[in-house]
């Protein structure tokens, strides 16, 4: 019995749980992060940004990117000190000492990542479904398992198909823009209207959730090599890059069509490429479905990291902490929230689940800012480090959005 127990200990040995594989360098997170901000979003929060901002629309978006900037510095400086796939949840556990808190920090975080998806999956198929006429019901199951199979694939085999959404995302904005600048001078924006702070104010808010999707970058940290260099650049980076779209994107959109134009239109950017070029934008709703695809398929990527990791740290979610032994992905994660993204699609509103995913996300974000601001007070030391008042500044700003986000709903 003595050698048959040392001879199974010695296979324990011989064949350990599989783990994630670190394969991702700065330039395909970067993409990632780009890709999972810029969305289909911005096809459709232009006219509404525009509708509250008027011409100072760009200013809005430049606003809600200053906002949006607090948050993600604590998040590239967290991620630093805890590379770990849980994320907000091993963020909060070490800072606030609270491993119930946790848990239920990185819970909401899969609850968000798969209603986001839902909400993304659901707005894309309206989009595919207006240029080849498919059933609604069976393209979204069908996109739905096409996306979770990718993603069990391989986390290169994802992210680089997401690479490649992004790329097409760019161009689509960059030929918007082209056409914007092409067009006739719109008369708003030749005699510009005097600014509504008030109105800015909520425009901000509202531009606020474009930017929504950097926090997702930090739970590829097991993922990625060198992650104590390569997380926080990847962090500024994307949030740089999305924050100068959609200022170009925005102020292009209103040289081109009145305001007033935008605010009607559920296809700003569509309007816009037919003012700058008269010809058709049936192009447009393709590259919108591939953005849609694009933030499906990362955020069942990042929801099922997170779910990876709190099986490594609560014991009820253990079942999940699994990575395929030839793929190594958390496969056993990936398609229960791939299955649930597929349900969420088929049976709720597209706007209920936006509401949901915003209200849970500046929750987390106030959460995560406090997490920072106590662990800078007990171990200020940490190899990427930024200002004391930056989390300050993050828990203020997302108090504030959440606050104006919940009055809005009521």
């Amino acid at each position: 019995m003595d050698s048959s127990l040392g001879y199974s200990f010695h296979m324990s040995e011989l064949q350990p749980e599989p783990h994630l594989k670190r394969r991702i360098g700065l330039g395909l997170l970067t993409a990632y992060g780009v890709g999972v901000m810029v969305g289909a979003g911005i096809y459709v929060l232009v006219g509404a940004v525009a509708a509250n901002a008027g011409v100072w629309a760009p200013l809005a978006f430049l606003g809600a990117g200053l906002v949006a900037a607090p948050s993600a510095l604590s998040y590239a400086e967290l991620a630093t000190r805890i590379p770990e796939a849980a994320g907000e949840a091993a963020f909060v556990e070490k800072g606030l000492n609270s491993h119930l808190f946790s848990v239920l920090v990185g819970l909401g975080i899969v609850v968000a990542g798969t209603v986001s998806a839902a909400a993304v999956l659901r707005g894309g198929t309206g989009y595919l479904t207006s240029i080849i006429a498919f059933d609604p019901t069976w393209t979204i199951i069908a996109l739905g398992a096409a996306l979770t199979f990718v993603a069990i694939l391989g986390v290169m085999e994802s992210l680089a198909l997401a690479a490649l959404f992004t790329v097409a995302e760019v161009i689509g904005l960059a030929l918007v823009i082209w056409a914007g600048f092409a067009a006739p001078p719109s008369p708003d924006l030749a005699a510009p209207a005097a600014p509504v702070w008030s109105g800015i104010g909520l425009a901000i808010t509202l531009a606020f959730f474009a930017f929504i999707g950097f926090e997702d970058i930090v739970n590829m940290a097991e993922e990625t090599r060198d992650p104590l260099r390569v997380l926080p650049r990847a962090i500024l980076w994307s949030l740089v890059i999305t924050t100068a779209l959609y200022a170009l994107v925005s102020f292009a959109a209103l040289r081109a069509v009145p305001v007033s134009d935008l605010a009607e239109t559920g296809r700003p950017l569509a309007v816009v490429w037919e003012r700058g070029t008269g010809r058709s934008s049936a192009f447009l709703s393709a590259i919108a479905t591939v953005a849609a695809l694009n933030g499906v398929l990362a955020q069942i990527v990042m929801a099922s990291r997170v779910l990876y990791g709190l099986g490594r740290r609560e014991r009820r979610l253990a079942g999940f902490h699994h990575a395929h032994a030839r793929f190594g992905t958390p496969w056993v994660a990936t398609l229960l929230l791939g299955t649930l993204t597929i349900i969420a699609a088929l049976a709720l509103p597209v706007a209920e689940l936006a509401e949901t995913t915003s209200i849970i996300l500046l929750i987390v974000f106030a959460v995560v800012n406090t997490a920072l601001i106590a662990l800078k007070r007990r171990e200020p030391d940490a190899p990427f480090q930024v200002p004391s008042f930056v989390p300050w500044a993050g828990l203020v700003t997302a108090l504030g959005a959440l606050g104006l986000s919940i009055w809005s709903v009521l």
